[in-house]
C-alpha cells in the first residue's frame, strides 16, 4: 500500500498534495493510487510514434494536470517539458522522457504492490 511516506521519498510534494485535498490523507492516497497505470503514457509513446503531435499534446496536457494536482513532482517535471515541446509540434526523439515517465510510474506502482 502507498503512503504519504513513500510518496515524499518518491519526491511528490505531499504537503501541497495534501493541501489540494482538503488534508485528507486517505483521499488523497485515493487519487494518486486511481493514476497508477501506463496507459495514458503508452498512448502518449504510440501517439508520438505516429506522429500524432496533435493528440499527444492533448495526452501530454492532460498528464500534466493529472500529476500536477496531485503534486506527484517527477513526473509532473517531466511531462511538462514533453508538453511545452508538443506544444510547439516539434518533431524530435521524445523516447527519453517518455522512459522517464514510464519509469517513474513503474515506481510508483511497484510502491503500491
Amino acid at each position: 500500500m502507498i503512503t504519504v511516506e513513500m510518496l515524499k521519498k518518491f519526491g511528490a510534494n505531499t504537503e501541497e498534495g495534501l493541501n489540494r485535498c482538503m488534508n485528507d490523507e486517505n483521499f488523497y492516497i485515493m487519487l494518486v493510487q486511481t493514476t497508477l497505470n501506463l496507459d495514458q503514457i503508452n498512448a502518449l509513446e504510440s501517439q508520438i510514434s505516429e506522429n500524432n503531435l496533435d493528440a499527444a499534446f492533448e495526452t501530454a496536457h492532460a498528464l500534466k494536470g493529472v500529476y500536477g494536482n496531485l503534486s506527484l513532482t517527477p513526473l509532473y517535471k517531466t511531462v511538462c517539458e514533453i508538453t511545452e515541446y508538443l506544444r510547439k509540434r516539434q518533431e524530435m526523439d521524445y523516447s527519453g522522457m517518455v522512459n522517464e515517465l514510464k519509469n517513474g510510474m513503474k515506481e510508483l506502482i511497484d510502491m503500491a504492490n
